[in-house]
């Protein structure tokens, strides 16, 4: 029982490697639109969403990306909301803080 090489099973390479069944015409064409109709849909989710996702922030408008406890957070707000967002982070001492802090002065919010 020891040192015996593997036998293959006699027809065994041949069941293994012949197809179930010839495709008929019909089956490659229903695959082939198939498979067009799924190319174009892919190319149209693609080109509708080509462009500029994510424009600059207007001035007196703040997005700040910061570190969050889950993952990255935007911090956004225009105007009044943009100078009270501001003005808190002034009082706090940390990374996060000064991210939102560089990001006012960056877009010229007065707190």
């Amino acid at each position: 029982m020891t040192n015996l090489l593997p036998m293959p099973l006699e027809g065994h390479y041949a069941r293994q490697t012949t197809p179930l069944y010839k495709l008929s015409s019909r089956e490659i064409k229903i695959a082939s639109v198939t498979f067009l109709v799924t190319m174009a849909a892919m190319l149209a989710v693609v080109l509708a969403t080509v462009g500029d996702s994510n424009p600059p922030t207007p001035l007196g408008c703040i997005r700040a990306e910061t570190a969050g406890i889950v993952g990255a957070e935007t911090i956004s707000g225009c105007g009044a909301e943009a100078v009270e967002k501001c003005a808190h982070a002034a009082r706090f001492d940390s990374p996060q803080a000064e991210t939102v802090v560089a990001e006012c002065e960056k877009q010229r919010v007065r707190f």
